[in-house]
């Protein structure tokens, strides 16, 4: 029965080390290198725990053999010689180890994309500069990057200390009010990596994720060029009901839909928020229904955010969500 609870325990912790966020499904440069770091450190400590283990049960072994018989000096001196240059030995291998894994960090290769990522409470803005200002954008939550390309992140904050961190592509990098830090990102193989704030920042700090989709250049091309565009008109309707709300409520006041007069910056980017996976930094579905309940009661869903409470009724909700959707 005990064995089994064990295995159970074991393989419940297990399962934590693998999955969309995981230091041990690196598929990043700076990520692999952390990764044989951990792993290979991991080894060293199993190594040495069992034979400090076996040691230890040698020893109770054979005092009690011996029936309480005296050790030998010399033989105790040369026993704690062995473990204090062992001990040296391991903490000079890992040392060593960690200095030329730190050294293969700083040596990313030349980023061929820049992109200045500001971190507040609680959501991600990434503004993909470029020398031509026409072909700049901005977006939010999710981060587009071609495989096997160097990205640069240049990391600010606007507001508290946060953590940028996606383990399956690089390690943490703060983001501090203030100062610059920078980051290289490299996926060397497509895929959709989920990442974090890891510094505690607020109340809704565990609801502050992004995602980094890493995809071929010409599809992360085709993309760039859609989001350089002005957000979709309404088609039906509803939605064009949605647009005229937009623009008359508080929404154009705090949020940017390229191509109309909503040039607010306190909140997200919106021009193709019906493109995105997620909404409010990873806390739903993008969905109508998501898009509903988000705009409805927004500080019931996420507490603390900057969004206020609107008041709508049940007509206007539909409206609003449909154009929000529609802006792919």
């Amino acid at each position: 029965m005990k064995s089994t609870s064990a295995f159970l325990l074991l393989a419940l912790l297990v399962s934590g080390c693998s999955g969309a966020q995981s230091v041990l499904n690196a598929e990043g440069h700076a990520a692999i290198e952390l990764r044989t770091l951990i792993l290979g450190t991991i080894l060293v400590c199993a190594a040495v725990w069992l034979v400090v283990t076996m040691a230890l049960v040698s020893a109770l072994v054979r005092r009690s053999d011996r029936d309480g018989g005296a050790v030998s000096e010399r033989k105790a001196a040369a026993a704690v010689s062995g473990a204090v240059g062992a001990t040296v030995l391991v903490i000079t291998g890992l040392t060593i180890a960690s200095f030329y894994t730190t050294r293969a960090l700083s040596e990313a290769p030349t980023p061929e994309l820049t992109i200045d990522v500001t971190a507040q409470q609680w959501w991600w803005q990434f503004n993909y500069v470029d020398q031509n200002s026409a072909r700049a954008f901005v977006v939010a939550n999710e981060l587009h990057i071609p495989v096997g390309k160097a990205v640069r992140l240049r990391l600010k904050s606007s507001d508290v200390i946060h953590s940028f961190w996606v383990p399956s592509l690089a390690g943490k990098q703060d983001l501090i009010p203030g100062r610059e830090n920078s980051l290289t990102l490299q996926a060397e193989r497509p895929g959709i990596y989920r990442g974090q704030c890891a510094e505690f920042c607020g109340l809704q700090h565990s609801h502050m994720a992004l995602f980094v989709i890493a995809e071929a250049q010409a599809d992360y091309e085709r993309w760039a060029e859609r989001q350089r565009g002005a957000g979709a008109e309404p088609t039906e309707p509803e939605m064009v009901a949605g647009k005229a709300l937009f623009m008359a409520r508080q929404c154009a006041a705090c949020h940017t839909i390229r191509g109309t007069r909503a040039a607010g910056a306190t909140g997200p980017d919106l021009t193709h928020i019906g493109s995105r996976r997620t909404i409010a930094a990873g806390l739903l579905e993008n969905t109508r229904g998501s898009l509903a309940a988000w705009i409805a009661d927004p500080q019931t869903l996420k507490p603390g955010n900057n969004m206020p409470l609107v008041p709508l009724t049940s007509d206007e909700l539909r409206q609003l969500a449909a154009y929000m959707e529609n802006l792919q």
